[in-house]
């Protein structure tokens, strides 16, 4: 089941990259970004209503807090960058150095989280990264 999720996180986020390029035509990438997280607070808010999840704020910890903290700004900042490079730069070279963070999280999860190291993941590393470097070249 998460394979789903992940495809389909996979297609939307493909999907926004699309979308976001014609859509910051003519306007400041901060102020595009700025546009679209109201959207996505909206959306993920509802969500939150929606199925009733809002009645465990209270249950989370400040461990839990503080990383989501952090997690949000990271969010942000990565949307910052990435819609002023998916301005001023080709989206079909732009995605795919994006997407070089599947390589960067994967030795994030060695060193971080202390994830096995396997050959399969080292190897999927290098092609991804390999892949990545052909793209832009």
């Amino acid at each position: 089941m998460w394979f789903t999720f992940a495809l389909l996180s996979a297609f939307f986020a493909a999907l926004t990259s699309i979308l976001a390029k014609i859509g910051i035509t003519g306007i400041n990438s901060n102020l595009a970004t700025a546009i679209r997280t109201i959207v996505v607070l909206v959306v993920a808010w509802g969500l939150v209503f929606i199925t009733g999840s809002h009645h465990g704020i209270t249950n989370i910890s400040i461990k839990s807090w503080l990383f989501l903290v952090l997690s949000g700004i990271a969010t942000g900042l990565s949307w910052l960058f990435y819609y002023y490079a998916l301005q001023i730069g080709e989206a079909s070279k732009v995605v795919p150095v994006d997407k070089f963070s599947v390589v960067i999280s994967i030795v994030l999860a060695f060193v971080i989280l202390h994830e096995a190291i396997t050959f399969k993941t080292v190897l999927g590393g290098i092609f991804i990264t390999l892949g990545t470097f052909i793209m832009i070249l």
